[in-house]
């Protein structure tokens, strides 16, 4: 579904709940630019074609250590079709509204993450694809999948990142994986989302807004540590103190749209806020934004789980598979921080520094009273 069946059914309207405060488009790369950094291949390239072009060191501003570098990748279309067994099914490992994603392997045993547009809407995706390709070579974070390189030959529009061996994380709340993901490593992936979010609105080259945080876009290490994936619908904002926001058109995924964009188009870092705030929620409850198999009273799942908690049944919310004892006052906290980041006014919601400070005081209350209950 997009967001215009959502709206026709009527169920992305928000609770007006009553908030307890305290106190242009993406422009061609030239090689030149993307070629600015002199980096050495990390295999040799003996085939005819053009090879890869790889991105340029970024701007080193970070809230956190980045990731370790793993240098750049040069690869033709032909070398990808070699790895990847000409794309075969066997290899993907994931697809979405871009394309497909696959998992292959590299001479020097190193593994990569290759996406590739579909093809049946390849124009349409041409803007998305350069879109991706120029944020992400502006950028590095740990918080952040890391661009290794991209293809744009011929037909082909292929971008190369660094491979998240664990999955995403609505895989992890659908229970297809075998380790369910305690409440210390929801509250972990809170908070590396929140330096990843904090990192493009403050300390990227330029603010740039990502536009789709969600469960499917945050991928897991073998740690359970969290990286945010797909730029295809971020923006950058150039700051004016005399602008506030930028209008544009809306995109984005059902359910974790800021209603105040949707209804004005206007843009700001506070929409990342509000889908963070509904994937706060989402970590908590493990239901997905929008549950159509629920009863009707039930399936916005912001609206439910804010009547729990206007209830006192704040337990009622934590998924039922999370099996451990949640203090009831560091739940509270939490929900109540969430539904802050999803209020339906932007001038209401924290900004996601703030969001990573509260998120730290919550994990600091919630490993002391987790110590005192062990003693």
């Amino acid at each position: 579904m997009n967001c215009s069946d959502y709206v026709a059914m009527g169920i992305l309207a928000f609770p007006c709940f009553p908030l307890k405060r305290k106190g242009a488009t993406a422009q061609t790369i030239s090689s030149k630019e993307l070629n600015s950094k002199e980096s050495v291949s990390t295999k040799v390239n003996t085939s005819s074609e053009a090879p890869l072009r790889v991105a340029p060191i970024p701007p080193r501003f970070s809230l956190s250590p980045k990731s370790t570098g793993i240098g750049t990748i040069h690869l033709s279309i032909n070398e990808i079709r070699e790895i990847t067994q000409n794309f075969s099914p066997l290899y993907m490992i994931g697809e979405g509204g871009f394309g497909s994603v696959y998992r292959a392997k590299l001479d020097d045993g190193r593994i990569i993450a290759i996406k590739r547009a579909k093809k049946e809407n390849f124009a349409a995706l041409q803007a998305e694809f350069r879109n991706e390709v120029e944020l992400l070579t502006k950028i590095e974070h740990r918080s952040l999948v890391r661009l290794l390189g991209y293809n744009d030959q011929g037909n082909e529009r292929i971008i190369i990142t660094e491979y998240v061996p664990n999955g995403t994380l609505r895989e992890h709340l659908d229970g297809q994986h075998v380790k369910l993901l305690n409440f210390n490593q929801r509250l972990e992936i809170a908070i590396d989302v929140a330096h990843a979010l904090t990192y493009l609105h403050l300390y990227a080259e330029k603010t740039i807004i990502h536009r789709d945080v969600k469960s499917s876009n945050i991928l897991l290490t073998e740690n359970f540590r969290a990286k945010v994936a797909d730029f295809g619908f971020a923006r950058t904002v150039s700051p004016q103190p005399d602008k506030t926001h930028i209008s544009t058109k809306v995109r984005g995924t059902a359910g974790y749209l800021d209603l105040e964009y949707l209804k004005t188009y206007q843009l700001t870092p506070k929409s990342d806020v509000y889908s963070f705030g509904i994937l706060l929620i989402e970590l908590l409850s493990a239901r997905r934004p929008v549950e159509m198999k629920k009863p009707p009273n039930e399936r916005i799942t912001v609206r439910w789980a804010f009547n729990k908690y206007e209830e006192g049944n704040d337990t009622e919310i934590l998924d039922p598979a999370l099996e451990e004892m949640v203090d009831k006052d560091v739940l509270h906290k939490f929900l109540g921080f969430a539904f802050r980041c999803a209020a339906p006014s932007r001038t209401d919601r924290p900004d996601m520094k703030e969001a990573v400070e509260k998120l730290w005081d919550i994990r600091r209350d919630y490993w002391r009273r987790t110590l005192a209950t062990v003693r």
